[in-house]
Order: structure tokens, then C-alpha cells, then sequence
């Protein structure tokens, strides 16, 4: 029986799109799974060998369940993404018409980015939320609603048709999506990296979040993800979701994570993988001064004077 992927379903989602897009899914039994909870807590307890699901978007950032769930439990590891392009399309029974329209699902995230669509040409319609887009249409699909916001592809899947296509408020909109497995050692560095943290505060006061970012500011690592997540202990109790340019194999992100976990109660690695449709060739050399090399012989030298060889 081949490994298996569980994946936000069911299928027709995006997700399910974009997993398919890795040569490995061909050789992996695909599992839909009714939420990224599900999804992920199929691989913490050994069902699956890892879980495909959203994380980002360009419209409304970080999708809070996805980091909420990594960032407590048991420990998981990124260790692909995929960028895929989104624009929606309105998946409705056949013969009905816009007029006929006064319920429409879709997944929560999708809301920020036919919110103004929906503004000029479905003003009066109740807004449901379902577990996933495809989840919406299957909705449809039963009678629950009258509309889903889906991708086009999944008509077919549910029996539908697609009312209006090429929906978005936002051109050239994404979403990211990663693979998530149990822990192991990273892949080797490819020059175009990003690694992923969760960063817990010892305690709120002024400077406190810039106190963090310092240890990646004076090391020249460049922050792609900053989103702050309650902890549940309380108003004014945050962690912090990162992203930062690089990999763990690199001494200035390694420098910079040792730095965390001096001053902060819990430091939570998710992983350093390939940063999707990046070159490496592509990426701009450290700044002066955060080079590997630099790093090595700045620590070359201090061992020097400490043998009194300076």
C-alpha cells in the first residue's frame, strides 16, 4: 500500500490542486480530510505519513488555524511549499441565476477576496462559511445553499456549473501551501531558503517584540512572515509566527535562533525547506558582515585571542 497524504478536503479544494503539483503525490495515496486539524493531527498519530494545507495568502496573510495548530501539540516540521494562483468561481445548481441567489458559501478565507465582488453584484446575500471551498459546493450540491465560491474545476466534481468565473478583488492573489511531517532533520541548505519559527515573550513590556527582532536584525536575517497569535493565557498574551529568509543550516539564522531561545521561555522550530519559485541564483548575497564565512572567522579569531595568539 503506498504512503499516504492527508489534504484539506474534500476533493476539488485548492489545496488538493496545489498537492498535486509535487511529482511525489503520484506515488502517494491522497486522504481528504474534513479540516486542517484533522489533516494534521492524522500525521501526529502515525495515519498518514504527512499532511498537505493551506498557511498564507496574499490578501489576508497568515490563516491563523494552520499556525495556531502548529504552534502547540506536538511538534510538526515544514518541509515543502507551493504557491498556487487563486481566483474563484461561482459554482451554482444548474438553470438557477444570480437573482435566484441568496445564499453563498466558501471557506473564511475566501471572503477577503470576493468581499467587493460580492458588494456589487450579490448585496443581499447571506454570507455562510464551510469548511473548505469545495466543502461549500458540495453544500450546494445537497440544497444547503444557493451559491459557492469554489474553484472552477470542482463543477464537474459536484454536479454544478460555474455562474461567473474569474473572480477576485485582488489580481495576481495566492495562496500558500505546505507539506507538514513529523520531525527529522532538515534537507540540506539550496541556497533559497526560508525557515519558520513560533516565538513565545518572557514578558510584556516596552521594546519587548523589538528586543526579538533584533536578533535577526543585527545578524542581517530578513523577516518574510511577522504575525502575532494569542496564547489563550490572557488579553496582551502573544506568540509570534515567523518566517525568515534563510536556513537553519546558515550561521546567521542559527545565531539569531540561539538568540531567541536565551531570551525567550520557548522557541518552537518548524522547519527550513525550499522557498517555492525562487532561484537560487536568483537570491541576493548575505549583507556585509553575515556571511557564513564572516561568521567563521570572526569566531576563528576570538579563539585566537583566547589562546593569546591574536
Amino acid at each position: 500500500m503506498p504512503a499516504s497524504y492527508a489534504y484539506l478536503g474534500p476533493e476539488g479544494t485548492f489545496t488538493e490542486v496545489a498537492l498535486r503539483t509535487l511529482p511525489e503525490s503520484a506515488t502517494r495515496q491522497l486522504v481528504p480530510m474534513v479540516s486542517v486539524p484533522a489533516a494534521l493531527d492524522a500525521v501526529r498519530a502515525g495515519e498518514v505519513e504527512a499532511a498537505f494545507v493551506p498557511i498564507e495568502n496574499s490578501v489576508e496573510g497568515g490563516i491563523t488555524t494552520t499556525i495556531d495548530q502548529l504552534a502547540v501539540g506536538e511538534p510538526l516540521m515544514i518541509y515543502r511549499e507551493v504557491l498556487l494562483s487563486i481566483t474563484f468561481a461561482l459554482l451554482v445548481r444548474p438553470g438557477t441565476k444570480l437573482s435566484d441567489i441568496k445564499t453563498v458559501s466558501a471557506h473564511p478565507a475566501a471572503q477577503p477576496q470576493v468581499r467587493n465582488w460580492m458588494r456589487d453584484n450579490l448585496p443581499d446575500v447571506i454570507w455562510e462559511s464551510a469548511a473548505s471551498n469545495a466543502d461549500g459546493a458540495r453544500l450546494v450540491q445537497e440544497g444547503r445553499y444557493d451559491a459557492a465560491f469554489a474553484g472552477e474545476f470542482a463543477a464537474a466534481r459536484y454536479g454544478l456549473e460555474a455562474l461567473e468565473t474569474e473572480i477576485h478583488d485582488a489580481e495576481n492573489a495566492q495562496t500558500r501551501f505546505v507539506l507538514v511531517g513529523r520531525p527529522a532533520r532538515p534537507a540540506a541548505p539550496t541556497g533559497a531558503d526560508k525557515t519558520s519559527v513560533v516565538i513565545w515573550q518572557r514578558d510584556d513590556h516596552p521594546g519587548a517584540l523589538l528586543e526579538l527582532l533584533q536578533e535577526f536584525a543585527v545578524r542581517g536575517v530578513n523577516l518574510m512572515l511577522l504575525q502575532s497569535r494569542p496564547t489563550g493565557e490572557g488579553i496582551g498574551n502573544y506568540c509570534f509566527a515567523i518566517d525568515a529568509e534563510g536556513h537553519i543550516a546558515d550561521r546567521r539564522v542559527a545565531e539569531a535562533l540561539m538568540g531567541l531561545k536565551r531570551v525567550c521561555p520557548k522557541v518552537r522550530f518548524i522547519g527550513s525547506y525550499p522557498q517555492a519559485d525562487v532561484d537560487p541564483k536568483d537570491v541576493r548575497a548575505p549583507r556585509a558582515g553575515t556571511s557564513d564565512g564572516e561568521f567563521a572567522a570572526a569566531s576563528d579569531w576570538l579563539a585566537r585571542c583566547q589562546d593569546g595568539r591574536f
